[in-house]
């Protein structure tokens, strides 16, 4: 006969232990699927997303995301929103103190953890790491290292819906700005682009997914240049604007 000794009660509450973590939210895919990831994951309870919002457009950085969609999407995945503003010409300097202020104020709140959506650009993961050294919270990067090819299809296959938002001129025609992220879309890429835009090459959207309870209806509006870069408006139907 097999005996099979008692778990110890302080072991029991171990491994039931859940890690609290924020999630760096860009509004878009792969933040979105990082999100994915970490609902499914046992380890981790999710207390809320942070997004960096630039002072001068009152949107997301880089994506050009409206707060109201920003807003939306955190309600479609059922967790608090917290932004963290920067100031017009904001230099590396504000932005280290800005981000440190953020990270001692979630560490004073028990988070254990910051995640973020990089793929495989090693000088910002290890600039992620450095801002959190010492702060007591450990950062995760649930995509790292994934198989772009893979990652494109389980994303689509699963039924992730996203809007370009952002298309660096230097890389990309203006006129895939406000297209929907697709196969075809992507097929369409020069030589050297990066399918999920990991080097800059687009931001997007995200409207609909597992992660979310919901799809958020949108309409595109008006696409814009500034600062070499194209810009697509993705606004919530029935908002007016």
């Amino acid at each position: 006969m097999v005996v099979f000794a008692p778990v110890p009660l302080m072991l029991k509450r171990r491994r039931l232990t859940k890690r609290k973590t924020l999630l760096s939210w860009s509004s878009g895919k792969d933040s979105a699927w990082a999100l994915h990831l970490l609902q499914q994951d046992p380890s981790i309870e999710l207390v809320g997303l942070f997004t960096l919002i630039e002072q001068k457009h009152n949107r997301a950085s880089m994506h050009d995301t409206r707060i109201e969609m920003l807003q939306h999407q955190a309600d479609a995945a059922g967790l608090p929103l917290e932004l963290v503003v920067l100031p017009d010409e904001c230099s590396n300097e504000q932005y280290d103190a800005i981000m440190q202020a953020y990270i001692a104020s979630a560490a004073s709140n028990r988070v254990e953890c910051m995640a973020f959506g990089d793929l495989f650009v090693s000088e910002i993961r290890q600039y992620r790491e450095r801002q959190l050294q010492g702060s007591g919270i450990s950062p995760l990067f649930p995509l790292w290292g994934m198989c772009t090819r893979y990652l494109v299809e389980t994303m689509l296959a699963a039924g992730l819906h996203a809007h370009i938002s952002s298309v660096d001129l230097n890389k990309l025609p203006a006129q895939l700005a406000g297209k929907r992220w697709s196969k075809d879309v992507i097929a369409g890429f020069p030589d050297g682009c990066h399918p999920c835009g990991e080097n800059g090459e687009i931001h997007t959207v995200v409207v609909a997914g597992p992660m979310f309870n919901k799809p958020i209806p949108v309409s595109v509006g008006a696409v814009i240049e500034r600062d070499g870069f194209a810009y697509a408006d993705i606004i919530l139907q029935g908002s007016g604007v």
